[in-house]
């Protein structure tokens, strides 16, 4: 029998605001353990909630970009549970009543395209954070992150693969930088995710008992986690077992799951509305507002940057997966209007650069403008492409401009015909056999002698040049 996996996402993305949802105090990462709390997060006794404006529109603004409903009122409840980092012993959420519904995204699956429902779009409040000693069984807790607010984003069970989970997420990211709600980093946990994942047998309509997957902090864990689940799921069937439903944690050095606890249903956290929260009510008014601010999205960029600068569906979409390299790219058209090779640069000696280095490219040590400049050099002949590669070198370690290191360094072109002559004419008379041999047929050796000249002019001679004038005087005799 074969089977088919089901999977779901439940992904958690922390809002940018300056402030928690329900009070003043700072969401900044990295604080002193505690010291971003107040009465209202901590859960003091008589201590009211009020909802930081900023969330909601921030929420709504992803409920837009995911093509959801957004509902004209919506509640929040109490999410009832004991455990060390919630202080007030239970959670502020959306239950019943979210803001956003019955949205979806559309992924890219190898060469074809492939519609994720989303079910609900909410807001919530965050827990604090446990910490365990290794060497005393004592644990901390530090309250900063309590009341950060979140957005929950719950897929539809569409999704058959662990390769279409890491396009979901990928694009999900996408959009919630591109809107500049969420800085989606994944290993400050600003940007997590859960798997839900049963399976069922191919052609079947009912689902199977699922599992829930935790613990899944970059896009390939989701995979690998995901991966070895399925194949879990299936060596329990084919045991005769039966798959229980429980919540299952990603050991990322093992590469295995390993059970935690059962899984809780809905009614297992007493859900309730919250006394203490009014129904948020929005006008159609504000939705339109947000509606008119929202930026181009990763999806509609790609497709312009294919019709608009005529660049392969390839280089669109590795340009287009963060706002910041699409930008890069776009500043640097302003200065140096050829798409495809301002695309082979970054996409090539960029990205390679930035990956080596561990660094985004909003951290890049060449600027946009820069790397304009560096190929605007190499367009009018005054360096070669192979000098600009050390060029290129030489402005990732310093931040100086391509024509200062140019001029320094000696490094312009040689483009005096009888200059470069006179080096040919040397060349060939010093390899007489291999200049026998190429007259003979073995046209392959206008490569060496290519580089026999470049290596004599320490790569400044003008490479067009060079085979012109090689290509003339090997078909003449000069001896």
């Amino acid at each position: 029998m074969e089977f088919e996996p089901v999977i779901g996402l439940e992904v958690h993305a922390q809002l940018t605001t300056d402030t928690k949802i329900f009070c003043g105090c700072s969401t900044l990462f990295g604080g002193f353990p505690n010291t971003h709390t107040c009465p209202v997060c901590l859960g003091m006794p008589g201590m009211l909630p009020v909802l930081n404006k900023k969330v909601v529109e921030y929420t709504i603004r992803m409920g837009l970009a995911t093509n959801c409903k957004i509902e004209h009122e919506s509640r929040f409840a109490r999410k009832n549970y004991f455990y060390p980092d919630l202080p007030k012993g239970y959670q502020i959420s959306q239950y019943e009543l979210p803001i956003a519904q019955f949205g979806h995204i559309d992924i890219e699956v190898g060469d074809s395209n492939k519609r994720i429902g989303i079910t609900r779009i909410h807001m919530e409040e965050d827990a604090g954070k446990l910490s365990h000693d290794p060497d005393r069984p004592i644990s901390f807790v530090d309250f900063n992150r309590t009341g950060v607010p979140l957005m929950e984003i719950v897929s539809e069970p569409d999704i058959r693969s662990p390769e279409e989970a890491g396009s979901y997420l990928r694009q999900l990211r996408s959009i919630v930088r591109y809107l500049g709600i969420c800085d989606g980093n994944m290993e400050e946990g600003s940007f997590r995710c859960d798997a839900n994942v049963s399976i069922r047998p191919i052609g079947a309509e009912t689902f199977g008992t699922r599992t829930e997957l935790k613990n899944l902090n970059s896009f390939k864990h989701v995979e690998k986690a995901l991966h070895y689940e399925i194949n879990r799921q299936k060596e329990v069937i084919f045991e005769g077992g039966k798959v229980v439903q429980e919540t299952r944690l990603w050991d990322s050095v093992s590469n295995r799951t390993t059970s935690m606890r059962g899984k809780e249903e809905a009614h297992d956290y007493r859900y309730f509305p919250d006394p203490d929260l009014l129904p948020l009510v929005i006008d159609e008014d504000w939705i339109e507002s947000v509606r008119e601010t929202l930026p181009e999205l990763p999806n509609e960029k790609k497709e312009r940057f294919v019709t608009e600068y005529g660049l392969p569906l390839y280089d669109a979409n590795i340009l287009t997966s963060n706002l910041a390299t699409a930008n890069y790219f776009e500043d640097c058209l302003k200065i140096f209007p050829e798409s495809k090779t301002v695309s082979n640069w970054i996409m090539g000696s960029l990205m390679g650069l930035l990956n080596a280095e561990g660094k985004t490219i909003e951290q890049s040590p060449i600027s946009s403008q820069d790397l304009a400049n560096l190929l605007g050099l190499i367009k009018e002949g005054i360096i070669s492409g192979k000098i600009a590669k050390v060029v290129f070198e030489e402005m990732a370690k310093t931040g100086k401009a391509p024509d200062k290191i140019v001029k320094e360094k000696g490094l312009v072109q040689v483009t005096d015909v009888s200059a470069i002559e006179e080096i040919i004419l040397n060349v060939l008379a010093d390899n007489a056999k291999e200049v026998a041999d190429y007259r003979n047929g073995k046209t392959r050796l206008l490569g060496f002698f290519v580089g026999q000249v470049m290596k004599k002019t320490k790569g400044k001679a003008n490479p067009k040049i060079v085979n012109e004038v090689l290509k003339e005087k090997l078909k003449n005799e000069y001896i």
